[in-house]
């Protein structure tokens, strides 16, 4: 079955619900081009090619670089990331596979480096992301030819 739905054109109100989210989460504390790491990494670990597509081409016009982004899914392999870019990474891929729990250690390494309402603003940025994946993957939403 190729053809499937287009949530954004059958139910608009669910699109503005999750847009709700985006306009809440370009207000947080979190800086603009961690959300994008958060963004990219989420997409890679949920196999979504039109989310990484969207946040490399966004990340890159922030000036993030080739480098660190080709390296973002091996980034406990380089030093290119901060220490709150790690933490915020590690726990990006935990909430993302949640049935594993987040551990006790992430969870303290990313409430020693942010307050609280930045870290519950890096939570829900990792859980809007993990939804729009769903979306694109669930509906075969794919990246244009660029």
């Amino acid at each position: 079955m190729n053809n499937r739905v287009v949530i954004k054109e059958l139910e608009p109100k669910a699109y503005e619900a999750m847009f709700g989210l985006e306009k809440y989460l370009s207000k947080t504390n979190l800086d603009a081009s961690l959300k994008e790491l958060i963004k990219i990494r989420v997409s890679q670990i949920n196999g979504c090619a039109y989310c990484i597509d969207l946040h490399t081409r966004e990340a890159r016009s922030m000036g993030e670089t080739e480098q660190r982004i080709y390296a973002l899914s091996a980034w406990r392999e380089t030093s290119w990331f901060t220490q709150k870019e790690r933490v915020v990474l590690a726990l990006a891929e935990e909430i993302t596979f949640i049935s594993k729990g987040v551990s006790d250690k992430t969870y303290s390494a990313a409430a020693e480096l942010f307050d609280d309402h930045t870290l519950a603003q890096a939570i829900m940025a990792i859980v809007t992301i993990n939804a729009w994946n769903r979306i694109a993957i669930a509906t075969h939403m794919r990246p244009a030819q660029h």
